[in-house]
This record gives C-alpha cells, structure tokens and sequence, in this order.
C-alpha cells in the first residue's frame, strides 16, 4: 500500500511538473495578427517558447495578471542603426523585441557579430554592406569598431569622395560582389544597399549587387539612388531602378523608409510598389511617423543639388546636440570635415506622414540612432497617434505592421523569421504586453532619447526584460539572428 501510494504521488508531481510553465500570462487579450485571434487567454511559456494558449487556467512559477493589458507579438524592427545599450534599452520601453540593422549593414559582420553575442539586451542582425564593399576595394575601408561606445554606430557612411561618386571598373564591381559573398557566409541576413550614399554606382553595378543576393535567395534592402521630383533623378525614377533590378535579378526586394526619400510623392512611390506585386515581384517597403529624417552631413547625399532635389534650404538642416540650424558656411564646414555629424533633415510633412502610415503596404521600421525621437518612439507613436487618436488603424492592423509583416520579410533570410512576429503556440516567447489606452512616446526632437510609457512586461526569448514598468538590471537575452551562410543551408 506504501508503494502504491508513493508511486500515485510520483505520478501526480510528474504530471503537474509537465504542466508547470515557466511564466504564465493570465486574462490578457491575446492578439496574433497571423490568426486573427483576439481574446482574453491565458499564456503559457516555457524554455523560451509560446508552450499553451488557453481559456483554461494554467500554472507556472510566476503568474503575471494581465487583465487589461493587450498580450502580443514583440515589435520587429528592420531597420535600426543604435546598436548600443542605451538605444537598446529605449528600444524595449517601446515593445521592440528584436532590432536589426538592414539599411546598410556593417563594415565587418564576424565583428558585430563577436561583439554583440551576450550583450544584448534584444534580438539583433545585420546585412552585408554594399556600402562598406565599395569603399573597401576603392581603398578607403570603414572602420568597422565603434569609435563612440555611446552612440552604438560604427562608421556605416563613408564621407563624399572617390569611394562614394567615381564609377567602379569591371575588376572593382567583381571584388565588390566577393565581398558581399564573404559577409554573407559570415552571417549577413540579406545585402544592405545605400545608393543615394554611392552616387558613382551605376546600373549596372547596382544590378550586380542584386545578383548577389539572388544567387543566395536573400533579400536586397535599400536606400533609393534619390528624392525628391527633378528629372532626372527623381524618386519616382529611383524607385523603378530597384523594382527593375528586382524583375531583372529575381532578388526580394525591400525599399527602406519610402516617406523618407519619396517625400510628397510617397503615395505614388507606393502605387509602383502595389504594381510590382501585382505582378509577381516581391516588393516590400516601410515608414516611420516622423516629418524629419537624419543622416551623416558630411555623406554623398548632400552633395551638389540637394536643396533643389529637397525643395529645403541650409536652415532646414538641424544639429541634434544642440538645435542649432545650419547657415551654408556653418553646412559647408560640417559638409567638407572627415568627422561625422548626423543632422536632422526636416523635409516632410504631416499630411505626407499621415497618409503613408495607415497604407497597407506599410510595415513600420524606426531608422533608429541617437539623436532622432524614432529611436525611442516610433511604435508607441503609432499606437498612441494612428490607433487611439486619429484611428485611422485599428489595434490589430498596426499591430500586423509592426509585427507579422517584419516577421514575414525575415523569413526569406531565416528559418527564425517563422517563429517571430506571432502570438502562438509554438512561436519564440517574444512578447510586448502593453496597455492599449496609455502607451505613449514622450521622445521628443529636444529630447530624444525620452522612453514611451504603457509597455508592462517584455519578454525577449521567455526571458523578463521589462518587468512592471521596469528594466531587469544584468540580463541581456537578446541572441543574433543569423542568414543561411552561417546556419546552413534550409527549405
């Protein structure tokens, strides 16, 4: 009779072990874009996976009671420079869970790579640069470490100059695309293009970077060749070249930040986009809901013409630090030093902005760096703005934007792509639990680095990384997320 009332006790405490989850989420409304479920659930997690979802009530060594608070997807940001802690940390007080940068890429991707592994507070990758490749084989490297710990940032632009406006040869453009090979095989996630910071690149060599990433079949994600409506070279023209480049090359293709560098003529940029896909070509894009952009002064995008292309003048150019607003000695100055100074440019406007974030097409990405409020607020900013004010998204399409769609373009580099960016059983435990009336940015252009307010509890690979409000101190979750050169080949 001992026996058998050991073993009756063994058997329980297995099973309820089995049941036992690490967290559970209890009486959020559970929102997955994917599925369309949207309803008070219970959550259960283990092991750094979404294990149970379920009506019935489930335990765990800690229960966290989320009535009233929306349970979803962490935010995925494709396009994020800040790489640092601090940037990371303001990242996470917005609900981003994985930030990645794909503009451009890195100089040196086993570098980022080596430096990241364990000290991230998020989820983080990076393209392979054709930025970088260029000025390498032109023999003007970038230096691939952080030269300002604080900002996060290794030199990703190359001042204006002959690696940035001179044509490349045959010989060059062939070194170039081994280069990219090499920082795929390293990890790259796609091939990272910022062809308005190249000027001397044609066509043809731009169609040549496409091959590259086509012959792996990962994406190219892109800064457009140019802005505003002068022809030539307007962003209606530079939009084509990439969805042809596309068409030609058979290479996914995302266009970063299509308000940024369409300006008022985002929604027609937009229309090519519809167009493309349309027609069979993987064509993806995104906004961030701001009317000011930021870049390097001293970058080719300022080269001779760009108050014309911009419709802007030296005043409409801003120093973050300081506020102070550009004369054209004081631009020519900063334009002609070797040392970086990023610059507010404020060329749009907010019947622009307005109309751009609610499109279907759009999935939203922040451009994130120090000295830009999007760093810190962009997707608390479209909840707050496009959702409860203006409503002109509801709660499940901005979350589709912010989660779903980012997830979906990452899955043509990454099996992780298809356990991110969902709410379900089985999904990474990357979860934003926010509440829907409070969540706010408070990020300013005179204080940008302010955090959003109304995230709760985020988790990064099951892991608390806001807990009540608050930063878990001495954690960093955050793992890379890897391309097939590095992982191997998968289906």
């Amino acid at each position: 009779m001992r026996k058998l009332t050991l073993f009756l006790f063994l058997l329980t405490t297995t099973i309820l072990s089995a049941q036992q989850y690490d967290i559970v989420l209890e009486g959020g409304r559970v929102m997955d874009p994917e599925t369309a479920l949207d309803a008070v659930r219970n959550v259960g997690i283990r092991d750094g996976k979404i294990a149970r979802i379920s009506a019935k009530p489930l335990a765990a060594r800690r229960v966290i009671h989320a009535a009233g608070l929306v349970v979803a997807p962490g935010f995925i940001d494709l396009h994020q420079h800040g790489q640092e802690s601090d940037s990371q940390r303001v990242k996470a007080f917005d609900g981003v869970t994985t930030a990645l940068e794909m503009e451009i890429g890195v100089p040196d991707v086993t570098q980022f790579l080596k430096t990241k592994e364990g000290h991230s507070l998020i989820h983080y990758g990076t393209t392979a640069s054709h930025v970088a490749a260029r000025a390498l084989v032109f023999g003007a490297p970038l230096n691939p470490v952080v030269i300002d710990p604080h900002a996060g940032i290794p030199e990703i632009l190359p001042k204006s100059g002959p690696a940035t406006n001179q044509p490349a040869s045959s010989g060059q453009i062939e070194k170039i695309q081994q280069r990219l090979r090499d920082e795929l095989d390293a990890g790259a996630l796609g091939v990272g293009m910022g062809i308005q910071y190249t000027p001397g690149a044609t066509r043809l060599e731009i169609i040549d970077m496409f091959r590259v990433a086509a012959e792996r079949k990962l994406p190219v994600y892109t800064h457009i060749r140019s802005f505003g409506r002068l022809e030539p070279g307007s962003a209606i023209e530079s939009v084509e070249e990439v969805i042809g480049a596309a068409a030609i090359t058979g290479a996914p293709l995302h266009i970063v930040h299509i308000n940024s560098t369409c300006l008022l003529d985002s929604l027609a940029c937009l229309s090519l986009v519809e167009g493309a896909r349309a027609r069979g070509l993987d064509v993806t894009t995104e906004a961030y809901p701001y009317i000011a952009g930021m870049t390097a002064v001293n970058s080719a995008l300022f080269n001779p013409g760009w108050r014309e292309k911009l419709g802007i003048d030296y005043s409409n150019l801003v120093l973050p630090d300081t506020g102070e607003h550009l004369t054209k000695e004081r631009f020519e100055e900063l334009h002609n030093s070797s040392a970086q100074q990023s610059v507010l440019v404020f060329a749009n406007t907010q019947e622009t902005v307005d109309a751009v974030i609610p499109n279907p097409l759009i999935m939203i990405a922040s451009d994130g760096a120090l000295g830009h409020p999007r760093n810190a607020g962009t997707y608390s900013r479209v909840l707050a703005q496009y959702v409860r004010e203006k409503k002109t998204l509801t709660l499940m399409e901005a979350l589709r934007k912010m989660t779903l769609m980012p997830a979906q373009v990452l899955e043509r580099s990454t099996p992780a792509g298809r356990h991110k960016g969902r709410l379900q059983e089985g999904a990474d435990a990357d979860v934003a639990i926010f509440d829907p009336q409070t969540i706010t940015d408070h990020s300013t252009f005179e204080k940008p680095m302010e955090p959003s307010v109304g995230v709760h509890y985020l988790l990064v690979g099951g892991t608390m990384l806001i807990d009540e409000g608050k930063i878990v101190p001495d954690v960093y979750p955050g793992r890379a997320l890897l391309g097939p050169g590095k992982i191997g080949k998968f289906r």
